[in-house]
């Protein structure tokens, strides 16, 4: 089945996205679990990437946490510290595929401002040939809208779309839609599942 487009989540997949992994550097993992288990940040952080704005969505949730409103800003005033770093062989692969012009899409649950932020800090987000970001469109990941909307604004039919994305939710959606999937898991076998599909050579796939 010939692949005419291949639609890249970014988070965990380009770029590694850990917010526990800072929190834990930043207050220890005791107060980080503490103060997940009291605040919904991963709710907080789905109101922006549905294109509320990024500084006000953090602070007035910040405002309502007293105890950890130093800690909640930092999603917001240090916020690549959390969005870091580049997975290497991942961009390779996207940079491998558009050489060859082959068409490379975003499909991502990201806010306005804050993919503004990443642009500018990783140059490479402005490359994508058609970037689908959920807080422009006010749609996410898995609603079955963002995927339309992929679909009628590229003019390619499902089966043409080969979408890697590391949440096996955002797969299924794509799936049952009948666009081709991989799981991302790492780097390495998101290359191999290139190579599989005729899109690379396993040299061009190498890191």
């Amino acid at each position: 089945m010939t692949i005419r487009a291949v639609v890249l989540d970014i988070g965990n997949v380009l770029i590694e996205w850990q917010p526990e992994r800072f929190y834990d550097a930043e207050i220890g993992e005791d107060r980080r679990r503490a103060m997940f288990a009291a605040v919904d940040l991963h709710g907080m952080n789905d109101r922006v990437d549905l294109g509320e704005n990024f500084r006000d969505v953090i602070y007035e949730t910040a405002e309502g946490y007293p105890d950890y409103r130093n800690e909640i800003r930092m999603w917001h005033d240090r916020w690549l510290e959390l969005a870091t770093p580049v997975i290497p062989h991942s961009l390779h692969l996207m940079r491998a595929l558009q050489s060859k012009d082959i068409p490379v899409f975003a499909l991502s649950n990201f806010g306005v401002e804050s993919f503004a932020l990443a642009q500018e800090h990783y140059p490479f987000l402005r490359d994508f040939d058609r970037p689908y970001i959920s807080g422009h469109l006010r749609l996410s990941k898995p609603d079955p809208a963002i995927y339309a909307h992929v679909e009628t604004d590229s003019g390619l039919a499902p089966k043409h779309l080969l979408f890697t994305d590391d949440r096996a939710e955002n797969i299924e959606a794509a799936e049952t839609r009948g666009w081709q999937t991989h799981l991302f898991d790492g780097p390495e076998a998101w290359a191999a599942r290139l190579v599989a599909e005729g899109l690379l050579t396993e040299a061009e796939a190498r890191a």
